[in-house]
C-alpha cells in the first residue's frame, strides 16, 4: 500500500492476544484494539468468564477466540499456543495483561504471598511471552509484545512490596527481551498506568482523604479512567510504533514526575 494513503493505527487483519481478559483494563485493552480492527484470543483462568465479553468483541465487529490460560501454569500456557495456533495459525500482538496484587506490610508478606505475585506477573509473562515469541512469531519475524507493568515499575510504594517487585522487573525484562528478539522484527514495550480504578484496587478509591492526596500529586488532578490507555495500546501494537522498542511508556496523568501542587501566593 502506498504510504501516503496507508490508515494509521490501523490493525486490520492483525490478532491479538490479550491475557487475564476476564475483567478490568483487559477488557478495556481488548476493546480498543478491536475498534481498531484487530481480532482477539481472551483468556482467563476460567473460560466461562470470557463469554459476556465475547459477545460484546463480536458485536464490535470483530472476532474473539477465548481460552482458558493460567499463565503460572507452564502447560497451561503450551496449550494456549497450540489452540491459537490451530484457531488462526499466527498471533502479531500479545498483551501480557494477567496480573495480582497483595497488600499487607511489607513484615506481613508470606512467602506463599510473594510466590503468589511474583509468579503471575513477572514468572507468567516471561514464560506467555517465550511461547508466543517462538512458535508464532518468529517464524514470521514480526511481533508486538506488549507487557503491562505500572507506575510502581519506576516507585515503589509502602504496603505494595511484591507488586512493586513484578513491576519493576517487568520493565527491566522488556529491556532485556527487546535486545534479545529485536532482530526478528519483534518489539517488547512496556506500558506502565498509573492510578486506574479497577476491580483489584476499588477498595481505596473508597476513601475522600486517600483520592484527594492522590489527586494533590497528579499534575492533571485526577486518577486516570481505563479509557486514557486506549491510545497508547493501539499505537504499540501498531505499526506506527516499529522503531520504538524495550520502552516503558507511563500513561499516568504526570505523577511521576513528582509533582505537587504548588503552594498559593502569599498575600
Amino acid at each position: 500500500m502506498n504510504d501516503m494513503n496507508r490508515q494509521f493505527l490501523d490493525l486490520s487483519e492483525k490478532v491479538a492476544i490479550v491475557t487475564g481478559a476476564s475483567r478490568g483494563l483487559g477488557q478495556y485493552f481488548g476493546r480498543a484494539l478491536a475498534r481498531a480492527g484487530a481480532d482477539l484470543v481472551i483468556t482467563s483462568r476460567n473460560k466461562h468468564a470470557l463469554q459476556q465479553f465475547q459477545k460484546e468483541i463480536n458485536q464490535i465487529g470483530q472476532e474473539a477466540f477465548p481460552v482458558e490460560l493460567d499463565v503460572t501454569d507452564y502447560e497451561s500456557i503450551q496449550s494456549m499456543v497450540s489452540e491459537v495456533k490451530n484457531h488462526y495459525e499466527k498471533a502479531d500482538i500479545l498483551v501480557n495483561n494477567a496480573g495480582c496484587n497483595v497488600r499487607k506490610p511489607a513484615v506481613d508478606i508470606t512467602w506463599d504471598d510473594w510466590n503468589r505475585v511474583l509468579n503471575t506477573n513477572l514468572r507468567g509473562t516471561f514464560f506467555v511471552s517465550q511461547a508466543v515469541a517462538q512458535q508464532m512469531m518468529i517464524p514470521r519475524q514480526y511481533g508486538r509484545i506488549i507487557n503491562i507493568g505500572s507506575v510502581t515499575s519506576v516507585f515503589g510504594y509502602a504496603g505494595l512490596t511484591p507488586y512493586c517487585a513484578s513491576r519493576g522487573g517487568t520493565k527491566q525484562m522488556t529491556m532485556s527481551l527487546a535486545d534479545d528478539w529485536g532482530h526478528y522484527n519483534i518489539t517488547v514495550n512496556c506500558l506502565a498506568p498509573g492510578w486506574f480504578k479497577t476491580a483489584q484496587n476499588a477498595v481505596m478509591y473508597k476513601n475522600k482523604e486517600w483520592v484527594e492526596y492522590l489527586e494533590d500529586r497528579i499534575p492533571l488532578n485526577r486518577p486516570g479512567n481505563p479509557n486514557d490507555l486506549d491510545g497508547a495500546i493501539v499505537f504499540l501494537a501498531s505499526n506506527e510504533s516499529e522503531y520504538i522498542t524495550g520502552q516503558c511508556l507511563l500513561v499516568d496523568g504526570g505523577i511521576s514526575t513528582g509533582a505537587t501542587k504548588a503552594l498559593p501566593d502569599e498575600k
